[in-house]
């Protein structure tokens, strides 16, 4: 191989991993994500009546498929506005509940 294609290896495979840990998570937003509070049990039933109630609107409206996820997501947001220490994204992205609704991109804003 010559010097040049060397050189331009080399060069492409520091950027690669230098690219690749400038995308890695720090350790103090880790640590801040492992942190998050637990939610008390009225937290927890709030949350889920919400989400049944919500999903029960979406069927009752007939709310296609595709869109049920995004219907839910905003509906129990409105639900839990009352609760501010709730992140309700979060907690929607992980609930198990919520796995059999269609992935969709949400926009939380």
């Amino acid at each position: 191989m010559s010097r040049f294609a060397t050189t331009l290896l080399t060069c492409i495979t520091a950027a690669a991993l230098a690219g690749g840990a400038a995308l890695m998570p720090t350790t103090a937003k880790a640590a801040a994500a492992s942190e998050a509070a637990p939610a008390s049990k009225a937290d927890k039933a709030a949350l889920k009546t919400a989400i049944v109630t919500c999903k029960a609107q979406a069927k009752d409206q007939k709310v296609k498929w595709l869109a049920r996820r995004k219907y839910v997501n905003n509906c129990v947001t409105q639900a839990l506005k009352d609760r501010p220490h709730i992140d309700v994204m979060d907690v929607l992205k992980n609930h198990p509940d919520m796995k059999d609704l269609p992935m969709e991109k949400y926009d939380a804003s």
